[in-house]
């Protein structure tokens, strides 16, 4: 199976170099600096799971020819999808299969407007990693696992489980799911809750449930994004509480990735994990006088980035 990686990010660059020291055929498609750093300095991992230096890196660059690749393997940001879509779509054939591993909902409804259903798989990956200043994968905590399946349900059909087989021996965990839009909107609804709290009130989980109703606008923050995922037919279960629960509600130093993204001056998925999650809620989610928490938390992010465009 000739995999594509698109970009060798901490996720793409983690997955990615897990599936190739694991002898799988794997590309890179990476910017120019970034496949000379590749070439020069291999690829990179720290993690507690086994540290990970992978030389001879195959990589390609945007606008080069090539053959279609069997499997994409998308993890961009979300806010750069449009332009990872240009980089990709002249390796995507017939019976290319595209695996995206992005937050949120939207990206699913681009992928298959641009390419059809039918090359679209739902996934999603759970790992908190960065790069960092030499270009390294570090990899934070034990965690390190993807999720996918067909969108349309209906059991693990022979092009997944051939992924499923190829990813099978490649030290990180992998599940398939007959309900992976249900999984999404799982995850979806915990990673807004975690940013839109921990972004709100610039603090960790601990921080938040230590302060004065602190746990109650966590609370109130979950029940808003279970009402939009409800509104658009995916009713949470007992096994989604009781992980809710147990990360959202115990004091932990836990924070959101887009948390740091605001200590760090960089560009945040705002718009993509609450604002999109507001424009699918219609009447679902109103607080006192029509302004939610969710409202509020996206405002917030969305004033932040306003004050990073007239000070970058």
């Amino acid at each position: 199976m000739r995999i594509l990686v698109v970009g060798a990010g901490a996720v793409g660059g983690y997955f990615g170099g897990r599936l190739a020291a694991a002898g799988q055929d794997v590309t890179f498609l990476v910017r120019a600096g970034r496949a000379e750093k590749l070439q020069r300095d291999g690829l990179v991992i720290s993690s507690p799971r086994g540290d990970l230096t992978l030389r001879d890196v195959k990589t390609i660059l945007a606008g080069v020819s090539a053959e279609p690749f069997d499997l994409v393997l998308l993890s961009c940001k979300a806010y750069s999808l449009d332009d990872a879509i240009d980089s990709f779509a002249p390796l995507v054939g017939e019976s290319t299969l595209i695996l995206p591993m992005l937050n949120g909902m939207r990206h699913i409804d681009v992928l298959v407007e641009k390419f059809g259903a039918a090359r679209v798989l739902g996934g999603q990956c759970v790992i908190a990693a960065t790069l960092d200043a030499a270009q390294h994968v570090v990899h934070l905590n034990d965690l390190h696992a993807i999720t996918f399946g067909e969108l349309a349900g209906g059991g693990t059909s022979e092009r997944v489980q051939q992924i499923a087989d190829a990813m099978a021996g490649a030290n990180f965990d992998v599940a398939v799911s007959e309900s992976i839009l249900l999984r999404m909107w799982e995850k979806w609804v915990f990673l807004a809750t975690l940013a839109g709290s921990t972004c709100l009130m610039r603090g960790s989980v601990g921080d938040i449930l230590a302060a004065p109703d602190g746990k109650r606008v966590v609370e109130n923050l979950l029940g808003e994004c279970r009402a939009v995922a409800e509104h658009n037919g995916f009713t949470m279960g007992p096994d989604f509480d009781a992980r809710a629960t147990q990360t959202l509600l115990t004091p932990t130093p836990l924070t959101a990735s887009m948390l740091r993204d605001v200590e760090n001056h960089s560009h945040t998925e705002a718009d993509h994990i609450l604002g999109d999650l507001i424009a699918r809620g219609g009447d679902a989610q109103h607080g006192e006088h029509g302004l939610s928490l969710l409202r509020i938390a996206y405002s917030h992010l969305k004033t932040y980035e306003a004050r990073q465009a007239h000070t970058s």
